[in-house]
């Protein structure tokens, strides 16, 4: 019996599930929808696995990928979900509560910022990916993501001095 070649060789996209789910966390704000993007994500990804040629970047294709498909999804007619980013504490596992709070007035401003600001943020910022990776993965020009990433920080930085300031 003989395998496919792509399941006999390590799959160049496993190591980049975590940054995908983090990545798809941050979009859609909806835990249950996470795991949805990812695998509607990977599925497109491994269907065309034969057309990737090592030594180019995966993860900026992958993300590529996931945009795709999130804003397939987001065009399509479906039930609008609250956005809840509190999967993101996971990464303060020994948070303060004042750390708690400044998380919460972080999320609440992200939800105040479009999605298109917000793509190139968390790509950027958290990711960190190149403007260059997030241009192509994003498919715009690299002076947009400099745009996007400008006036999401601005916006952000309006948002949460305003949070403050209550």
């Amino acid at each position: 019996m003989t395998q496919r070649k792509e399941f006999m060789e390590p799959n160049p996209m496993i190591e980049h599930i975590p940054r995908l789910r983090r990545y798809a966390r941050a979009l859609t704000g909806d835990r249950y929808a996470v795991d949805d993007l990812v695998q509607d994500t990977l599925e497109r990804a491994v269907n065309r696995l034969h057309l990737w040629r090592p030594g180019r970047e995966m993860r900026a294709r992958l993300f590529s990928v996931m945009h795709d498909v999130f804003v397939n999804q987001r065009c399509s007619p479906r039930l609008e979900v609250e956005l809840d980013l509190g999967e993101l504490t996971e990464v303060m596992d020994k948070a303060t509560q004042f750390d708690r709070i400044e998380l919460a007035e972080v999320e609440k401003a992200l939800r105040g910022i479009s999605t298109e600001q917000r793509e190139v943020l968390l790509l950027v910022a958290v990711e960190q990916m190149s403007y260059e990776e997030t241009a192509k993965a994003l498919a715009i020009p690299i002076g947009t993501v400099m745009s996007r990433l400008s006036n999401a920080r601005d916006r952000l930085r309006q948002l949460t001095i305003g949070a403050s300031r209550i």
